[in-house]
C-alpha cells in the first residue's frame, strides 16, 4: 500500500489540462492526501469555483492513483476552505509557468521571453479567468500572467 510521500509522487504526474508542463502539485492544488487500508483520499484546491477542468483533474488523479500498488479505492473530493492562491505554486511550478509563456504571479511581471521588465498590461482579462494578458515593449510579444489571487 502507497504511504502519502508515494501518492503525491504520482500526483506529479497529473497535469493541468490548460498548462500541461505544470502538475497539479506544483500548481499548490492538491491539499489533503489520506491513505488508508487501500482507500485513498485526494483533496483537492480548486483555482477558482468555476473551474472547467476539475472533472477532468478528478478523473486523472483516480486513474493515476488506482495504479499504484495496493490501492483498492480512490476518493476525490472538492474544497474551497481554505481558498487556493497563487502563493501555493512551487518553485518548479513557477518555472514552469515561466516556461510555457506565462509570467508567474507578481506585481511587475518580467516576460518570459527576453526578461525585460518593459511589459504592460494588454487586457485584465486572459484566455481563462486565472491570467491576464501582458505586452512586452522590448521583444514585443504578448504573454499571459497568472492573476495574483
Amino acid at each position: 500500500m502507497p504511504n502519502e510521500a508515494e501518492v503525491r509522487h504520482a500526483l506529479q504526474g497529473v497535469h493541468d489540462p490548460e498548462i500541461p508542463v505544470l502538475s497539479i502539485v506544483d500548481l499548490g492544488i492538491v491539499d489533503e492526501i489520506a491513505v488508508c487500508d487501500g482507500k485513498v483520499m485526494v483533496g483537492l484546491l480548486p483555482t477558482f469555483s468555476g473551474c472547467p477542468a476539475l472533472g477532468f483533474m478528478a478523473e486523472a488523479v483516480r486513474s493515476r492513483v488506482a495504479a499504484l500498488p495496493g490501492v483498492t479505492e480512490v476518493e476525490v473530493t472538492f474544497s474551497l476552505d481554505p481558498v487556493w492562491n497563487t502563493s501555493r505554486i512551487s518553485e518548479r511550478g513557477r518555472l514552469a509557468l515561466q516556461s510555457f509563456g506565462i509570467a508567474p504571479p507578481g506585481t511587475a511581471p518580467a516576460c518570459p521571453y527576453c526578461g525585460s521588465n518593459a511589459t504592460r498590461v494588454a487586457s485584465a482579462f486572459g484566455p481563462t479567468r486565472c491570467r491576464s494578458v501582458y505586452y512586452c515593449d522590448a521583444c514585443h510579444n504578448p504573454f499571459e500572467q497568472m492573476k495574483a489571487l
